[in-house]
C-alpha cells in the first residue's frame, strides 16, 4: 500500500485549502467589467449561445439579443428566442437599459421587471467585438453573446473558463442550439 509522507500530506492540505479560498475570495469580489466598451460598435445583433441562464431563458433556442442605442442615451435590448426547440413558440422580452456612469459603459442597470433593476456586467469582450461574456456579480447569471450563431470550441471554452474563474457553478451551465440560425 501507498502512503504518502505527512510533509506532503501538510503541503497538499495547504494547497487544497489555498485553492479553495482563491475559489471564495473571486465570488466575495465584483466582476471586474472591461476597460470601455464602444457602445455605437457594441450595438446590433448577438446570439446568445451559452451561459448560466434565467429560469426564463432555460429552454432557449436560437436566442438573438438585439441592442438599440435611445436618442436620450438608454439602451434598448431585445431578447427573441424559440421555446423548448427549434420549431417552439418564438418568445420575445425588451428591457431597457442605462449605462452606470464612470464605468466606460461596461455596467447597465436593465429593467427587467417594473422598477427592479439587474445588473449587467461586460466582463470579457473579444477586441473584434465578436464574443463577450455578460456577468453579474452575484454569480447567479450570465450569458456567452456571440455575433454568429457559431462559436469554434476553443473560443467557447475561453468565454466558460472566464465565468469558473469568476466563481460561477459550471454545473448550471446550459449552451443554446442555433439549428435555425446555421444558414
Amino acid at each position: 500500500m501507498f502512503r504518502i509522507p505527512s510533509v506532503c500530506r501538510a503541503g497538499l492540505l495547504l494547497a487544497l485549502l489555498l485553492v479553495t479560498g482563491a475559489a471564495t475570495a473571486s465570488r466575495d469580489q465584483p466582476i471586474q467589467p472591461v476597460a470601455q466598451v464602444d457602445l455605437p460598435r457594441f450595438m446590433g445583433t448577438w446570439y446568445l449561445v451559452g451561459g448560466i441562464l434565467t429560469p426564463f431563458e432555460r429552454e432557449a433556442w436560437n436566442a438573438v439579443q438585439t441592442y438599440t442605442l435611445q436618442a436620450d442615451g438608454s439602451i434598448r435590448t431585445t431578447l427573441g428566442f424559440n421555446h423548448r426547440g427549434a420549431d417552439g413558440p418564438r418568445r420575445q422580452t425588451e428591457a431597457p437599459a442605462r449605462v452606470r456612469p464612470d464605468t466606460g459603459n461596461a455596467v447597465w442597470d436593465v429593467r427587467v421587471i417594473g422598477p427592479w433593476k439587474s445588473q449587467y456586467v461586460v466582463g470579457w469582450l473579444r477586441q473584434d467585438y465578436g464574443l463577450m461574456v455578460v456577468a453579474r456579480d452575484a454569480r447567479d447569471y450570465a450569458w456567452v453573446f456571440a455575433r454568429s450563431p457559431s462559436v469554434p470550441v476553443a473560443e467557447l471554452e475561453r468565454a466558460r473558463q472566464h465565468l469558473q474563474g469568476w466563481g460561477y457553478d459550471m454545473a448550471r451551465w446550459r449552451q443554446v442550439p442555433h439549428p435555425l440560425n446555421r444558414g
